[in-house]
């Protein structure tokens, strides 16, 4: 909104004529929330340790864990907040991407923070029961992509990496499809945040990413040289990304090992289902599984365990999520951490690659 205000000033002063450009408004996005989590962190921190809410610990997971109960965790406000605020400042208040996508996350976060309040007030580590939890997590990304589908000139086909003429089209499919995407993203980094700073990470990683994708879906001279499709508005999403980033970096300094503060499922199912929305706006769905490599591995690790041990009544990992099988093979959890990071950065560039490699 302060976009509007302060470009609307341009014919008076000309440098705000610099407010038009989305690279200037994506760094500002970033800088501004990023100045907020950094600023607020204490203050949040201090505020969630006196209501005294704390993070219940399994039972069953490795012994280390146990000195970390009691850490305050719903910190993912922090990142909410920074993430609003920036996108609200620094994006096109008329462009309805944005409201969608915005909707998604925070409703995701409102799933994810009832979530957390039983997790807290009951004492244990079991918060919503599991069908109530994904299907308000379904109920809430049908709404926001049939809301996508309905907007005018929307594309319902397939952009399918390397191959730039294979584009098959879902048609009515497509929406149940968005839906999994995003559903299934913001699970996989719920599932992923187990360890200090560990999913925080790979979010940056990702975000950073998309804010890429976003910027040339949006911009039809470089789609067309890119041969990816165009999707008017998807720009503005650029800075909705660039605050994601900088909303996760700012609190990835009090997250970071050992941790002074945890994100909770009301950050992570957030954070998650805004990087689903935010793939199916720039139409880069199936490339977010290349970017998102480590949430999708984390998922996997879950779903081949439970599979493994209802069939034959083994385990393929000593523990899942598969950073859990690290530790009880006596990594240390900074080195799982950085490892997790690196492999996301990795990922993260291979992702871009699709943009060319064609």
């Amino acid at each position: 909104m302060l976009y509007r205000l302060l470009y609307g000033l341009s014919d008076a002063f000309g440098p705000f004529n610099v407010f038009r450009y989305l690279t200037f408004r994506s760094v500002l996005g970033m800088l501004t929330a990023l100045g907020i989590a950094l600023f607020f962190g204490p203050a949040v921190i201090r505020w969630l340790e006196r209501l005294k809410v704390g993070q219940a610990v399994r039972d069953d997971g490795p012994e280390r864990h146990l000195a970390k109960a009691g850490t305050p965790t719903m910190g993912g406000i922090l990142i909410l907040v920074g993430l609003g605020v920036a996108t609200l400042a620094w994006s096109d208040p008329l462009e309805p991407r944005v409201w969608i996508v915005l909707g998604i996350t925070f409703g995701f976060a409102a799933v994810g923070f009832a979530d957390d309040y039983l997790k807290v007030t009951r004492r244990n580590s079991r918060g919503l029961p599991a069908r109530a939890k994904f299907w308000s997590l379904v109920v809430v990304a049908t709404a926001g992509c049939t809301a996508l589908w309905a907007l005018p000139g929307f594309d319902t086909r397939l952009a399918v990496p390397f191959f730039k003429n294979l584009r098959p089209d879902l048609g009515w499919a497509y929406i149940p499809f968005a839906v999994f995407v995003v559903v299934g993203a913001g699970n996989a980094v719920n599932l992923t945040d187990g360890l200090d700073g560990l999913a925080i990470g790979p979010v940056i990683t990702a975000s950073l990413t998309y804010l890429i994708f976003t910027y040339t879906a949006g911009h039809a001279r470089i789609a067309e040289y890119l041969q990816i499709p165009w999707v008017p508005g998807a720009g503005e999403l650029a800075v909705f990304c660039a605050a994601m980033a900088g909303a996760a970096l700012g609190f990835l300094w009090y997250n970071a090992y050992p941790a002074q503060v945890f994100m909770g499922d009301v950050g992570s199912l957030a954070l998650g289902g805004a990087l689903g929305a935010v793939a199916v706006v720039s139409k880069s769905e199936i490339v977010l599984a290349v970017v998102g490599g480590v949430f999708v591995v984390e998922a996997l690790s879950v779903m081949i365990q439970v599979v493994s041990f209802k069939t034959r009544g083994k385990r393929v990992f000593r523990m899942a999520p598969i950073h859990h099988h690290f530790e009880l093979k006596g990594w240390a959890e900074p080195k799982i951490i950085v490892r997790f990071w690196i492999v996301s950065i990795i990922l993260a560039l291979l992702g871009l690659g699709t943009l060319k490699l064609r």
